[in-house]
């Protein structure tokens, strides 16, 4: 859609010490509710990118996070029916809390070969190869 307005989100590669990966499944009442996605959310007006997803990890996850434990790894771009979705996807192997789904959506901890079986959005989709040659 070449006029659809664009979405910018960011997420999160939260990768634990054993080489696992969290993702959380999208709660009920939400679009795409039930599918399973990597912690993130909008960019509000104002915010950097890293400042941004700072603020999401606490809110959805209850953890701190510093900027410098963030690493840009790389990005998706999606084009939706009524928007076109970026997302920049940060890896973290740093934080400060033990995640749990603070809004009610349910966690868990998988190995990128493990995520291909997941039902997730199509934006998230791709990131997970890139995952699994990282890690």
């Amino acid at each position: 859609m070449a006029n659809a307005p664009m979405l910018l989100v960011v997420a999160a590669a939260l990768v634990d010490i054993d080489g696992r990966v969290l993702v959380q499944q999208r709660p009920e009442g939400k679009a795409m509710a039930g599918l399973w996605e990597f912690p993130g959310g909008k960019v509000e007006p104002g915010e950097g990118l890293e400042q941004s997803l700072i603020r999401e990890l606490r809110e959805e996850l209850e953890i701190d996070v510093t900027q410098a434990c963030l690493a840009p790894f790389t990005f998706a771009s999606h084009a939706y029916e009524d928007f076109h979705l970026l997302m920049p996807l940060f890896i973290c192997r740093v934080w400060q809390g033990t995640p749990r789904g603070v809004e009610g959506q349910a966690i868990q901890w998988l190995r990128p070969m493990r995520m291909g079986d997941l039902p997730m959005p199509p934006a998230d989709r791709p990131l997970v190869a890139m995952l699994r040659d990282l890690l």
